[in-house]
């Protein structure tokens, strides 16, 4: 059993080594960490949000929540109980959480989910299939450990609501030319680079079967697929009760625990925020696909990834200590 005596900076840097493997909107990792004795704090990072991409900070919120729940699970599988305080300073609403660390012993699923972080990645091809009634039930029950509800839109009529709600959003914010700079400047980055969307793993395709797919600059994927890979995989909605930040910031955790569990059953995943990122568009979400009763936060494709022979190249991340600050005394 570890001790507190134990829990020193090179296990705090192993969480956070994870943490920071978390997904974000166009890969901008809004977050910043405050490490401290027997603590670890989460903070927004506004330096790096995305004004005309997200402007009410939903997505930046989300990606934050990912790399809370990210962070837990790193420290759960490294022997260590996240103990964790959400917005815990109403006159800092950047500081999105405070993580105290006690000793417990790690759980199957914790571990399993863990050892998802390092081979997840956002896979923008099209799908070989959806997904069984099995594996929707499986990633809901990971949404709904967060207190967050998750609808697959398996049923035609919902499906092509949302497909009409994607197309739609595209079409106005390709016309936004702030839109446009801004997703010209975190995409398209050499390979390597520690921040945005590297070339090689954007789609050239302006969709998958019934789907459009948001159009990067430049569009190329590692190799394109033969035409006959065109499946968009099973769409899911995560939403809440509630559209405070709170609720993002769950929203955020359920993403990264519904997709660290997809990894984990081999599937393909990607997150499509364009639909949420309207208002118009994210108002027909919540009516036409969650009957108004809940807010939705964020769409997901998920399905049988293609069958391809090279490895799907790597987005990299910020080190740590780039994004870290150290409160010890």
């Amino acid at each position: 059993m570890s001790t507190m005596a134990d829990l020193d900076q090179v296990t705090q840097l192993a969480a956070l080594e994870l943490a920071v493997r978390a997904p974000s909107i166009h890969n901008s990792q809004p977050w910043r960490f405050g490490v401290g004795p027997g603590r670890i704090e989460l903070y927004a990072d506004p330096t790096r949000h995305l004004a005309a991409t997200d402007p009410d900070e939903r997505d930046l919120l989300i990606s934050c929540g990912a790399a809370l729940h990210h962070l837990r699970i790193g420290l759960a599988a490294l022997g260590w109980l996240p103990l964790t305080h959400r917005l815990p300073d109403p006159n800092r609403p950047e500081h999105l959480a405070t993580v105290e660390i006690l000793p417990r012993t790690a759980g199957h699923t914790e571990l399993a989910l863990a050892a998802s972080i390092t081979r997840r990645h956002t896979d923008r091809r099209g799908y070989d299939g959806g997904l069984t009634a099995d594996q929707v039930a499986e990633l809901h029950r990971h949404a709904a450990a967060e207190g967050v509800q998750l609808r697959a839109a398996t049923d035609p009529d919902l499906r092509g609501h949302l497909v009409s709600a994607i197309a739609e959003a595209d079409q106005l914010q390709r016309a936004n030319p702030s839109y446009a700079y801004e997703l010209a400047r975190w995409t398209g980055q050499r390979a390597g680079a520690r921040d945005g969307i590297p070339t090689g793993t954007t789609p050239s395709a302006v969709g998958y079967g019934d789907l459009p797919v948001r159009r990067f600059s430049p569009d190329c994927l590692h190799r394109d697929l033969p035409s006959e890979v065109d499946g968009a995989g099973t769409l899911l909605v995560l939403g809440t009760t509630e559209d405070d930040r709170m609720s993002r910031l769950r929203a955020g955790e359920a993403t990264s625990a519904v997709l660290l569990a997809a990894t984990w059953l081999r599937l393909a995943s990607c997150p499509l925020t364009q639909p949420l990122e309207i208002p118009a568009t994210r108002e027909t979400v919540r009516t036409q696909v969650l009957d108004g009763i809940m807010i939705p936060q964020m769409v997901l494709r998920i399905g049988r990834p293609p069958r391809q022979p090279d490895p799907f190249p790597a987005t990299t991340r910020r080190p740590v200590s780039a994004v870290t600050d150290y409160l010890w005394p």
